[in-house]
């Protein structure tokens, strides 16, 4: 499959590529889309996809003979293997009826592959209102660590192995299992992720933020991959999620980071904190059930 990029970039509103998510717009887009095609159903992660920390195998890839592209829009399918089979759709389009045209190819695809989900992503460029992505959508935000670190935590954030009892991070990640700190923890003991940073309140840990970890770009530029971030809810609203953010980000930036890329719920709690740290907004990525 050969992408023309004079088609696709126009009705790009967010630069995100499918079984990768976002990147910087500055990065070779052209090529990013062609080597997830050419990489599709190999099982091996190219060399910048964070999502190569967290398993030996890649699980989802493009379904590159169902792509859609013609100068109007453009879908691009995937499957993901792990977990429920799932079907998505990447709409890339303006046209009236994109958004529907994705929708029934995703299920055409769930059907012919036997797969227990099917899901329409579609796209909204940073100067679209929150109402249109609230319920449904992630903005995604940027870190530019070319302006510093940002301000200092105010709040003591210790390393995970400095706690004086570990063991009670066993218990705050089982009351947050649901945010995946669960699943962090069983990685922590196993000693294969990068560090966790953590705020106690007393004796209790009252929150954290992790791994903290760092990866080259398609370009090579250092970006901080995404953490697992929460605070439990007894101890939210008195600036623990903030101290433990401000912490991550002096973390990358003494690690050499350049930038740092990652999604939020539209109007949720760590959305509204990056507005308000200065993060910049470049788009929502939208997700239905076809």
């Amino acid at each position: 499959m050969r992408f023309h990029w004079d088609w696709l970039e126009p009705v790009m509103a967010v630069p995100y590529v499918p079984t990768l998510g976002p990147v910087l717009r500055d990065e070779p887009l052209h090529d990013l889309f062609e080597a997830v095609v050419e990489n599709a159903g190999t099982g091996r992660f190219l060399p910048y996809d964070k999502d190569s920390r967290w398993s030996d195998r890649k699980a989802e890839h493009v379904l590159g003979d169902a792509i859609e592209h013609d100068e109007h829009q453009t879908l691009v399918p995937t499957l993901h293997r792990g977990g429920p089979r799932t079907v998505k759709v990447h709409v890339y389009g303006t046209a009236p009826g994109s958004r529907t045209a994705g929708a029934d190819l995703a299920r055409k695809l769930a059907a012919v592959h036997g797969a227990d989900r099917a899901k329409v992503i579609w796209f909204l460029g940073p100067d679209q209102p929150d109402e249109y992505a609230e319920g449904t959508g992630t903005r995604v935000k940027l870190k530019d660590f070319r302006g510093g670190p940002g301000r200092a935590p105010g709040v003591h954030v210790l390393d995970y192995k400095q706690l004086p009892e570990p063991e009670r991070f066993a218990a705050f990640a089982d009351r947050m299992a649901d945010d995946g700190f669960a699943f962090l923890y069983e990685r922590m003991r196993a000693g294969t992720v990068g560090p966790v940073l953590a705020v106690r309140d007393g004796a209790a840990v009252a929150g954290a933020i992790g791994p903290m970890e760092t990866m080259r770009d398609a370009v090579g530029r250092a970006r901080l991959l995404p953490q697992y971030f929460g605070v439990l809810p007894e101890y939210r609203g008195v600036g623990y999620g903030r101290a433990l953010w401000r912490a991550a980000m002096h973390w990358g930036h003494q690690h050499g980071a350049d930038y740092q890329l990652l999604q939020t719920e539209v109007g949720g709690a760590s959305d509204r904190l990056c507005a308000a740290e200065g993060l910049t907004s470049l788009g929502f990525v939208n997700q239905t059930t076809a």
